[in-house]
């Protein structure tokens, strides 16, 4: 097959490792940095060219798109799926995974578990916003943060009231989420492909931080998943229509609690933490749906 990888580098461990997946078993494949691509609409005849030569004959394309470049990345995707690409992440789940909110309201319709959220139009009634999750210790997100970043722990009312204050003042828009303080610090990530686990593990934040992100110093090991645990991140992925998913969630008394669905999840933390070949996974994927 001639497979198409939307990446902006080939030297990003994930786009790496499906390169090689790829080639191992003999596909054609390619990186393509999105923003280089041109999108040319036209009646019954969607093309895309990159860097001036056109796009054609591509059997499948594996989405990496960061959030920074969100819009003309789904554009693109978007574009191959006019043209009958099949594509591991389709542009209206690329869009939903990278709204928090919308993403919640989703899960929470599909019966899953989340920590209590609070959204509102810059409430001046901030101890009102603090009571409906229950009181300190509260977390508050920035909708647009990403790899922990803009996400806040108020371990009081006090400071609760002067973080919502203040992002209030500056018309950022925030959620503020329960603090499960059974979780300890830790989250787990379950890689779903094709509506399968292929992969979980526990991650659990360095001494003195609350966020577990890799990027933020947490460290990684391989996890069994409890039969509930299993089925919260296949009907993750399957709520927001996602082919590839990374199901982000707390362990609680009250069963597991989603925190985020990625869209496009990294795979050097649970490849190196589980000893599994995850891009092999995502390449079988597609030669499946062929």
């Amino acid at each position: 097959m001639n497979i198409k990888i939307l990446s902006r580098s080939t030297n990003l461990y994930s786009t790496n490792a499906l390169v090689q997946a790829a080639v191992k078993r003999k596909h054609n494949v390619q990186v393509i940095d999105p923003l280089n691509c041109d999108i040319i609409i036209e009646r019954q005849k969607p093309e895309i060219y990159y860097r001036g030569r056109k796009l054609d004959h591509v059997d499948a394309v594996i989405p990496r798109i960061g959030a920074s470049t969100t819009f003309y990345g789904t554009a693109v995707v978007r574009q191959f799926e006019m043209m009958n690409v099949f594509t591991t992440l389709k542009s209206q789940a690329l869009i939903q995974s990278r709204d928090k909110l919308r993403s919640l309201q989703i899960l929470s319709k599909a019966g899953l578990g989340l920590p209590k959220t609070v959204f509102t139009n810059y409430s001046k009634d901030v101890s009102e916003v603090i009571s409906h999750v229950g009181g300190a210790p509260l977390i508050i997100k920035l909708l647009e943060g990403t790899q922990g970043l803009g996400v806040v722990l108020a371990e009081t009312t006090t400071a609760a009231e002067s973080v919502l204050e203040a992002f209030n003042g500056l018309q950022a828009r925030v959620i503020v989420q329960e603090f499960i303080k059974e979780a300890k610090g830790a989250d787990i990530r379950a890689l779903v492909v094709d509506g399968e686990v292929v992969g979980a593990m526990k991650r659990q934040a360095k001494e003195g931080e609350f966020r577990s992100n890799l990027h933020k110093g947490g460290t990684a090991s391989v996890i069994k998943l409890s039969r509930h645990e299993e089925q919260a991140a296949i009907m993750a992925a399957k709520a927001l229509k996602m082919g590839v998913a990374g199901v982000d969630m707390l362990q609680s008394k009250r069963g597991p609690l989603i925190l985020e669905v990625n869209s496009s999840p990294g795979l050097e933390g649970i490849e190196n933490a589980t000893g599994k070949d995850i891009a092999k996974s995502i390449i079988k994927y597609i030669e499946r749906s062929m």
